[in-house]
């Protein structure tokens, strides 16, 4: 009798440890949120400019509901989201990503605009490398290509204007440089490269007008002392398409 009654009792323990268990995990589990669900919580955090927490419920959605028609808008608020944190390389790819899997979607062309502005956002001064500069432009130029009745590309306008302005900059501010430096032939091209490339730019086109013509006096200055076709000479630039200092990239 003794042992049965100790089998029956840890019989007992055992129901009951499972039944508790069992309760627990009843009442702790959390029930999964429905797709609307997830994107009206996702909007309330992007209205409310909690981005971070947005971002997580959007890709819960994605992962959850990767079927569901609130797919598209989920990618590009998760976009939207890193774009508004000023986390410009995440929101540049996810981006190109809905671009690349939704070709023909209507926000396309809010899409080549924001990728434009990823590249723009990140431009650096003229005495620096200008990159960033020609990747916005690029976009831009894209953009006003392929969709120009699109209200977004004509908010691209003053941005293309910007970015020539940006490059036309970096080309004279090169160009002087190596003219300070009395490399006349390198200055001649980059001075060339103003009027050439951003005849629009007036202010740096002109000047830049104004150092050729002294470029093109000094070169044949030296022509007439050594007697050589100076203008066959390697520049710096042709030589190795680099500035010599170490504190601006070009």
């Amino acid at each position: 009798m003794g042992n049965i009654k100790r089998i029956s009792i840890a019989l007992l323990c055992a129901a009951l440890i499972l039944g508790i268990s069992g309760c627990a995990g009843w009442f702790g589990k959390k029930q999964e949120k429905t797709a609307p669900e997830l994107v009206e919580m996702g909007d309330a955090q992007f209205q409310n400019e909690k981005y971070s927490k947005a971002i997580k419920t959007y890709e819960r959605l994605r992962d959850w509901y990767p079927y569901s028609p609130h797919i598209k808008t989920a990618e590009l608020r998760i976009a939207d989201s890193h774009y508004r944190l000023g986390e410009y390389e995440q929101a540049l790819a996810a981006y190109e990503h809905y671009e690349r899997l939704h070709p023909g979607d209507p926000s396309i062309p809010y899409v080549i605009y924001q990728m434009g502005m990823c590249h723009f956002k990140r431009m650096r001064s003229i005495d620096r490398t200008q990159v960033p500069t020609q990747n916005a432009l690029q976009e831009f130029t894209r953009l006003r290509s392929r969709f120009p009745e699109s209200k977004y590309s004509q908010e691209a306008a003053p941005k293309v204007k910007e970015c020539k302005k940006h490059l036309a900059g970096h080309e004279f501010y090169v160009g002087q440089f190596y003219f300070k430096s009395e490399h006349y032939l390198a200055a001649l091209e980059r001075f060339e490269n103003v009027v050439k490339k951003y005849p629009e730019v007036e202010g740096y086109s002109r000047k830049a007008g104004d150092h050729i013509k002294q470029c093109r006096k000094y070169l044949a200055e030296m022509e007439e002392e050594t007697g050589e076709d100076v203008t066959r000479r390697p520049t710096e630039s042709r030589e190795t398409g680099r500035l010599p200092f170490t504190d601006m990239e070009d």
